[in-house]
């Protein structure tokens, strides 16, 4: 081989590994403190046994836990598993802080009974955009964990719980940002605890 065809190979395969590098998940959390997340009320959130443990003792308000990065375009992987199947929570992307609020603006991929497997729309147009049949909720493990994989890629976002689909939603309302951050819930009511583990990412831009 030329020395100019040994230099277009090697170029070739240094692209293609550092796309591949760009393109791999990478954890948003260490598994040891809350670096590079941004705690709302103090005391909710903490870290036991790799997980990330939202416990409320009982709030009038949500609460939640934010990445400090804003993300566009990705797909999400979270564990999680609500205490004895209790309460309410979620996974927020594309989001941003409701000024003087607790709340935050948003989807959310939705945690609970009634909502499990949803796309709601927190603080925003207050609705479920988006809910799965019955038949896609098979499987789910109520007190158990389970995983979300959360994709959004311009208007398109997709939910699988458990690998099943649940949501396909195309957005078309105006003015719908499609960058912010990503935050775990902890629901208001009742006391209730959930814990989330294994969150990756995969960015596309």
């Amino acid at each position: 081989m030329t020395q100019m065809k040994l230099f277009t190979a090697g170029f070739l395969l240094l692209a293609a590994t550092g796309f591949a590098a760009d393109n791999q998940f990478k954890p948003l959390f260490n598994g040891r403190d809350l670096s590079g997340w941004q705690e709302d009320t103090p005391n909710i959130w903490s870290v036991r046994d790799g997980m990330i443990v939202g416990r409320s003792p009982g709030m009038k308000h949500n609460d939640f836990l934010r990445t400090k990065k804003a993300y566009r375009e990705f797909v999400l992987k979270v564990r999680f598993r609500l205490i004895d199947g209790q309460g309410n929570a979620g996974i927020q992307f594309r989001s941003e802080a409701v000024p003087d609020s607790h709340e935050v603006s948003g989807y959310q991929a939705d945690i609970g009974q009634e909502y499990w497997g949803c796309l709601y729309d927190e603080s925003r147009r207050k609705q479920v955009l988006a809910k799965p049949s019955p038949e896609m909720l098979e499987g789910l493990r109520k007190d158990g964990w389970n995983e979300y994989v959360i994709t959004a890629r311009g208007k398109v976002v997709t939910l699988d719980l458990n690998g099943k689909r649940t949501v396909n939603w195309v957005e078309s309302a105006p003015g719908i940002k499609e960058s912010g951050f990503i935050a775990l819930q902890v629901h208001g009511g009742p006391p209730m605890e959930v814990q989330y583990k294994d969150i990756v990412i995969q960015q596309f831009k």
